[in-house]
């Protein structure tokens, strides 16, 4: 009934296909020197902290997983910076792309860690689009800004080299 579909056709047919299907994966409202999308981090302990109310702060949103290899490998870095620099006005968040069914996993890094963690529970986030490799993070300065969108890093993991380009000079500019 249909005959013979013509090869250009299908490619351009298995290309929108492609597009349709890879679209969802970058979609987001991120642009850098604009205002950070809302998004609120429900801690492991019930508690809810919203982007907003940090307004003020220098903020590292990041997403990791128990079974993410170089999340394990960067995450005590974080810890420890911002451990360092809290009392500079950093906050940091930690989205874990874990499901409950892996809570101790996720309790167990938490509790070596500095910052507050929460279970993401989808991974389409609104503004940031859907969170398809880790780790992944993204910077607020203290005007609500987003300073660093983590899906264009070439390298996004964390070094100290990165946090002190990146971070440091956000934490010792003026309000």
């Amino acid at each position: 009934m249909f005959g013979r579909i013509n090869p250009y056709m299908r490619c351009i047919a298995a290309a929108m296909m492609l597009m349709t299907v890879a679209l969802p994966l970058r979609a987001n409202d991120l642009v850098v020197g604009k205002s950070a999308p809302p998004i609120t981090l429900s801690t492991l302990d019930g508690k809810h902290i919203a982007l907003s109310d940090l307004r003020g702060k220098v903020v590292i949103l990041t997403f990791w997983a128990t079974w993410c290899a170089p999340c394990q490998q960067e995450l005590p870095l974080l810890s420890e910076y911002a451990r360092e620099h809290t009392k500079d006005g950093l906050v940091v968040l930690g989205f874990s792309l874990d499901d409950a069914d892996n809570m101790k996993q996720v309790r167990a890094v938490a509790d070596r860690l500095s910052f507050p963690i929460g279970l993401l529970g989808d991974p389409h986030v609104p503004g940031y689009g859907r969170i398809w490799h880790l780790p992944v993070s993204f910077i607020i300065d203290r005007n609500g800004l987003l300073v660093d969108d983590g899906w264009k890093d070439k390298d996004p993991s964390w070094t100290q080299a990165r946090l002190d380009n990146v971070v440091t000079p956000l934490l010792s500019a003026a309000d």
